[in-house]
Formats: structure tokens, C-alpha cells, sequence
């Protein structure tokens, strides 16, 4: 059956659940050239911005700010700038830079949280229109009649209504919690990777002074 019929089958709440579709989708690429990004990219710059900070302090921020799309060079890049900075303040301003990448990483959540809570409740309501069709067209002693093609189209409706409602949930659903997984190992990383950022400073500097970013 061409999708054309299958949509205009499935009644009204079709037109909700394929917004809700198209939202999902453009949603779904956005974070996966997201996160593709930070993959392909990110353990090469840290891994050199390491490399570099136990020489230079100066060539690791320059390798940051060369890469500043990637939330982890952001974050040392905001303790990397700081001006005589204690080992206390050193982390915190890891810490708080960290912070303030979540809404960043966890963007659009709430979206899709609420795409796989709406689309299986739209398609209950078009079960429930598609069987008040039904039993609108029903007639007792017509069953063979005119009505019967009435009520296989409320049928059809609330049939094709709650499959396209699971279809959109459970298709958004695989996603975000990819997404959410992805998330999870990357706070794990800037933990890491922050913390062996610390480890070098406190090593580097705090035996012969406090740290300057263009030395």
C-alpha cells in the first residue's frame, strides 16, 4: 500500500505524529553530527594538548583555540586562561567549566522525551476516533450493508494511527538513549581527561611556581 494511503487512512492525528516524525529526524541528525564530531576529533587533540602542556603551556592553549568546538577544549581552555591560579582554583574552574557544557551535551533531551511520551498517546487517540468512526457507521441489520465500508475505515484508522504512533516512539526512543549513552561516556572522559589535565599542573607548577599561559 503506497504511504500516500497509509497516511490519509490513519486520520487526523497523522498529521501531529508525521511533525512529530520530521522533528525526530531532524533532531537525530543534528546530535549525530554532534557527537560524530567529538568522536572522530576529540582523543587526538587531548592526547596532544597533554602532550603539548607538559612543555608548554602556551602551545596547548594555542592547539585549544584551534579547537574550540569540542566541549572538553573549551573546558580546559577556561582553567588553562585563569591568571596565577591556586590548585584549588585550577579545578574548579575545570568544574564549573564542565557544568556549564551540559546543556550542550544533553541538548535536546527533553524533546525527545517528549516525542516517545506524545506519539503512543496520539495513537490512542486515533484508535479511539478510528473505533467511534466504527461504531458511528455500524447499524444493526445493515451489517452487509452500506455501513460495513464505514466501519473497515474506522477500523483501518485506528489500526494504522496507533502502529504509525509505536513506529515514532520507539524509532526516537533507540536514538536518545544512544544519545544518553553517549553522554554518560563523555562526562566519564572529561573526568579523566580533566584530571590528568590537574595532575600535570599540580606536578608542573605548584613545585616551581604558579602557571602562566604563555610560558
Amino acid at each position: 500500500m503506497p504511504i500516500g494511503n497509509i497516511f490519509a487512512q490513519g486520520g487526523v492525528v497523522m498529521i501531529p505524529l508525521l511533525g512529530l516524525s520530521i522533528l525526530a529526524v531532524a533532531l537525530i541528525l543534528e546530535r549525530s553530527l554532534f557527537w560524530w564530531q567529538i568522536a572522530h576529533k576529540q582523543d587526538q587533540v587531548v592526547r596532544d594538548v597533554l602532550g603539548l602542556y607538559r612543555r608548554s603551556a602556551k602551545a596547548a592553549v594555542q592547539k585549544l583555540e584551534q579547537n574550540t568546538q569540542l566541549p572538553i577544549a573549551r573546558i580546559f581552555l577556561a582553567a588553562l586562561e585563569l591568571e596565577q591560579a591556586t590548585s584549588d582554583e585550577f579545578r574548579l574552574a575545570l568544574e564549573s567549566a564542565a557544568q556549564a557544557e551540559l546543556p550542550l551535551l544533553k541538548r535536546f533531551n527533553t524533546v525527545f522525551d517528549t516525542v516517545i511520551s506524545v506519539s503512543p498517546l496520539l495513537g490512542l487517540l486515533g484508535t479511539i476516533l478510528g473505533l467511534i468512526t466504527s461504531f458511528a457507521s455500524l447499524k444493526l441489520g445493515d451489517l452487509g450493508g452500506s455501513s460495513t465500508t464505514n466501519v473497515t475505515a474506522g477500523i483501518s484508522e485506528a489500526l494504522i494511527s496507533t502502529a504509525s504512533g509505536l513506529v515514532v516512539s520507539i524509532f526516537t526512543l533507540l536514538f536518545a538513549n544512544v544519545f544518553r549513552g553517549l553522554y554518560l561516556r563523555q562526562m566519564a572522559l572529561i573526568q579523566e581527561y580533566g584530571g590528568q589535565l590537574e595532575l600535570i599542573y599540580r606536578r608542573r607548577y605548584e613545585r616551581g611556581g604558579l602557571p602562566h599561559a604563555s610560558a
